[in-house]
């Protein structure tokens, strides 16, 4: 069974919510995407997000973009990662998703792309900017023959039959937007985006949601995992890690801390 089907159908049974994290490899230094993904998943995390670095990355906020940028700037290459992550693939229980935009993955080739992700350990991918039909049309028949799931994003403008739609036609976990807008730490979530979270619970999805973007202490994570299966973090951790110099485990510490504030 696909580690991330695995997760969820464990998550069902027990009604625990999950925690992911989002860090961008190749930041803060060039070689430690191994390290990190081992002590995140030593210290409780449910998922890793695996960010792939890109010099035009449309839905991130400052922090990511700037872990992009160092990211490129110290060799990160996707033919790089992916060697990294094939050498802890063996070490590595916990569901890794690798989150990249289309521009560098078509380049590197869809159908290689799906197979080095199976090839790596990796058990599905986000493409923020890939186009529906286009991952209905194209991707979709290569994922499913590796096994890999394609992750679809939904925000507060999208329409609730645009919805149902995507969960109709993905597997794994619907990755919900807190808003519309770049990722970035906020200090909590207002009446309009619980009200949200509210609505997409109450619709009974087939799939399991995950609530990520502005998720950085306990607030927004207790709203998000109270309305979803569990929350993503991503723009708080990669400032965390950066003011660590790359110690994740410092990092996670200081995450901890902050998620009980």
């Amino acid at each position: 069974m696909n580690k991330i089907n695995k997760l969820y159908a464990e998550q069902r049974e027990t009604g625990r919510k999950l925690l992911s994290l989002y860090f961008c490899a190749g930041c803060p230094t060039l070689e430690s995407t191994a390290d990190v993904i081992k002590t995140l998943e030593r210290r409780g995390i449910d998922m890793i997000e695996v960010g792939i670095p890109f010099s035009d990355p449309l839905a991130d906020g400052p922090v990511i973009q700037s872990a992009g940028t160092v990211a490129l700037k110290n060799g990160q290459t996707l033919t790089h990662l992916f060697e990294q992550l094939r050498s802890i693939k063996d070490e590595v229980k916990i569901p890794l998703v690798m989150m990249g935009y289309l521009n560098v993955i078509m380049h590197y080739g869809i159908e290689r792309f799906c197979q080095s992700c199976v090839e790596c350990g990796a058990s599905g991918a986000i493409i923020p900017d890939l186009p529906f039909k286009d991952y209905l049309d194209e991707v979709k028949p290569i994922a499913d023959k590796y096994d890999l799931r394609i992750i679809m994003m939904i925000t507060p403008e999208t329409s609730e039959e645009r919805i149902r739609f995507i969960d109709e036609h993905t597997d794994g976990f619907i990755y919900m937007v807190s808003s519309a807008s770049i990722t970035g730490a906020q200090n909590n979530f207002d009446e309009a985006k619980q009200e949200y979270f509210r609505h997409i619970n109450s619709m009974n999805l087939r799939n399991p949601r995950m609530i990520g973007f502005g998720i950085s202490n306990k607030q927004t994570l207790e709203s998000a995992q109270q309305n979803a299966a569990g929350a993503i973090i991503g723009s708080k951790f990669v400032t965390l890690l950066n003011e660590a110099n790359g110690d994740a485990e410092k990092a996670m510490d200081n995450l901890y801390a902050a998620l009980e504030q």
